[in-house]
C-alpha cells in the first residue's frame, strides 16, 4: 500500500486562522493570490495548530497512564530530550533540549512519558522559565517523588533572527525540588547530564 499521510485539524479553527494569515500576508505588501502564496494561509493555520497542540494534552493524565508501583529510590534521569516551542513574545521558535530527573517515592513512570510531558508544555505559546516550572510541577503532582530536577537549554530565534541577533547564545533554566535542593544531589544530577556515559 502506498504511503498515506493523515492529519486532522479543526475545520472552524483552520478557516478562521487562514483568513487572519491571509490578512497578514496582504498587510505585509504581498499578493495573497499569487501562486506561491495561495495555499500559505491554510498551511500556516494547520502548522500553528500543530505547533500549539499541547493545549489539548494533559501531562498528569499522560504520567498516570504509565504509573507503576516500584521500590526503586535512586535518581532516574532522561537527558537530551529534544524540544521545540514558540516564544509567546514574538511567535518565533525556540529549540533545545530538556534534562529531567526524579527520585521515586514508591512510584515510577514510563521513560517515554517524561519526553511526552516536555511536549505537552513545549507545544504551547511559552517562555522557557515557565516551561521549566510546568514540567517540574507535573512530575511533583503526579508521582509525589522525593525530588525533581529540570534543566532546559535552548536557542531562541527571537534573539538570533531579530533584535540583538546573537547567533551563539544559549539560555539555560533550571528548577529543583525536594532532594535536589541539597547541593550534593543537585551536583550529582548536573554532573550526570553533562557527562558522556558509554
Amino acid at each position: 500500500m502506498a504511503y498515506k499521510k493523515i492529519e486532522t485539524y479543526d475545520e472552524h479553527t483552520t478557516e478562521e486562522l487562514s483568513s487572519l494569515y491571509k490578512s497578514v500576508i496582504v498587510a505585509l505588501g504581498e499578493d495573497a493570490e499569487r501562486e506561491g502564496l495561495q495555499k500559505t494561509p491554510e498551511r500556516m493555520a494547520k502548522a500553528m495548530q500543530y505547533l500549539t497542540h499541547g493545549y489539548q494534552l494533559d501531562a498528569r493524565e499522560i504520567l498516570n497512564s504509565a504509573k507503576f508501583k516500584e521500590d526503586y529510590n535512586e535518581m532516574v534521569i532522561v537527558k537530551d530530550i529534544e524540544l521545540y516551542s514558540m516564544c509567546e513574545h514574538h511567535l518565533l521558535p525556540f529549540i533545545g533540549k530538556a534534562h529531567i530527573a526524579y527520585i521515586p517515592n514508591g512510584y515510577i513512570t514510563g521513560l517515554s512519558k517524561l519526553a511526552r510531558v516536555v511536549d505537552v508544555y513545549a507545544r504551547r505559546l511559552q517562555v522557557q522559565e515557565r516551561l521549566t516550572d510546568q514540567i517540574l510541577a507535573a512530575l511533583e503532582d503526579t508521582l509525589q517523588p522525593l525530588g525533581v530536577a529540570v534543566v532546559i537549554e535552548a536557542k531562541h530565534m527571537c534573539m538570533m533572527m531579530r533584535g540583538v541577533q546573537k547567533q551563539n547564545s544559549t539560555t539555560t533554566t533550571s528548577a529543583f525540588s525536594g532532594q535536589f535542593l541539597k547541593n550534593e544531589t543537585r551536583s550529582e544530577f548536573l554532573r550526570l547530564i553533562s557527562s558522556e556515559l558509554s
